[in-house]
């Protein structure tokens, strides 16, 4: 196993230490815990750039990486429904969102098809997931509407994703 791909692993791994530190009553756990999701935002950018740069893109690299970001987001998505920190219809919507993403993408491998690496607008969206979480981890007063505004633009990027999957696996 590469680099890249045991930084996704280790990614994964920052989930149930996310969700413990988040859920504890430990000082600064708010704290401790947006930190966790900082290191797995960088262990995510770092994993891309060496893959890419080493040459060292796998068929595992390709589909976990985006699998470890959509389940620590949906951890992070589900602590601060928990909490009341957001809807629970942000939750849903968001919920829905990326396990259409995940089912589709494992259905498209599954049946021997092309999968579409992460794009400009992928990557945007997760960049603005990232921006809008501290906001509501600290109750700012207008993060549930970012927060919407963010799913409404990662709704509109998985259509962009669908359409590349689509015309991909025609030719």
């Amino acid at each position: 196993m590469n680099l890249p791909n045991l930084l996704t692993v280790f990614r994964i791994v920052l989930i149930p230490l996310y969700l413990y530190i988040f859920f504890s009553e430990a000082p600064y756990h708010v704290e401790i815990a947006l930190g966790i999701l900082i290191l797995a935002g960088l262990t995510d950018i770092l994993d891309g750039y060496i893959a890419r740069k080493h040459k060292l893109v796998t068929t595992f690299g390709i589909m976990m990486d985006p699998l470890a970001d959509k389940l620590m987001m949906m951890a992070v998505i589900a602590s601060l429904f928990l909490t009341e920190r957001i809807s629970l219809w942000a939750a849903l919507f968001f919920f829905a969102r990326d396990v259409a993403m995940i089912a589709t993408g494992a259905i498209y491998h599954l049946r021997g098809k092309k999968t579409v690496p992460a794009n400009a607008y992928g990557k945007l969206t997760t960049v603005l997931f990232y921006l809008v979480i501290p906001l509501a981890m600290y109750r700012y007063e207008y993060s549930e509407e970012i927060l919407w505004t963010v799913i409404a633009f990662s709704f509109l990027t998985s259509a962009i994703y669908l359409g590349k999957f689509r015309l991909l696996n025609r030719m």
